[in-house]
């Protein structure tokens, strides 16, 4: 069927829709989706929870959303809060506020500002992000990472010192690629052909090919030359 045969899905208010393949669907509002959803284009304004899968060429959300299945799209763009029961797949994500994923994680470029969890295998092209909360991932794998803090206000840096979930850092069991640049970060092995540690990471081993940095303030173990 040709996309401009498809149908739109519109839900407005306090309401819920099926699953089913559109051309476009839009929330505004509080709206439960039963089933799965494959469209071209997902917009959600305010809070969605959907039951199932939702795959989507575009999709954006702005709010609170909860996916209980999978969540496949081409670019995914966030300002606020999403959580995954399974595993994201996409090609761009763009993420301002917080991400949760129970599963793996696989993007070609994942760039933004906030916190996120996954809880299986965060797997990237080329991740550029802020850390405003913590970022953590079981393992990471990708070509290039570069983590930053954000510059904190008085009140996060307060209650950072009171509650260690929330604050600025990522943690990660292992942490590969081919450009890693942290600051902020513990992980017990890093393995790279350049590897910048910043200030902030704790690292109990770090395995490197080409070139290595490690800032005075950081805390790292052992430091490995591997390859020829």
């Amino acid at each position: 069927m040709d996309k401009r045969e498809l149908p739109d899905l519109i839900i407005n208010g306090v309401s819920g829709g099926a699953g089913g393949t559109y051309n476009s669907v839009r929330i505004d509002g509080v709206g439960k989706v039963t089933g799965p959803i494959v469209t071209r284009i997902f917009k959600g304004n305010g809070h969605m929870n959907l039951k199932n899968d939702l795959s989507a060429e575009e999709a954006e959300c702005n709010g609170t959303m909860k996916v209980l299945g999978h969540l496949h799209f081409n670019s995914l763009k966030v300002d606020g809060m999403i959580t995954v029961g399974e595993s994201i797949r996409g090609e761009s994500c763009t993420l301002h506020g917080m991400l949760n994923i129970k599963g793996d994680c696989e993007l070609e470029d994942f760039a933004g500002e906030g916190s996120f969890s996954v809880g299986g295998l965060l797997s990237a092209g080329h991740v550029d992000f802020k850390l405003q909360g913590q970022g953590k991932a079981h393992e990471i794998g990708v070509e290039s990472l570069v983590i930053r803090q954000t510059n904190s206000g008085v009140w996060s840096k307060m209650l950072s010192g009171i509650i260690p979930k929330l604050r600025s850092e990522l943690r990660a069991r292992t942490i590969e690629g081919d450009f890693i640049d942290l600051e902020y970060t513990t992980a017990d092995v890093i393995r790279g052909n350049i590897v910048i540690v910043g200030p902030g990471c704790t690292v109990e081993r770090i395995e490197y090919r080409d070139q290595i940095t490690v800032h005075p303030e950081a805390k790292v173990g052992k430091v490995e030359k591997i390859g020829d």
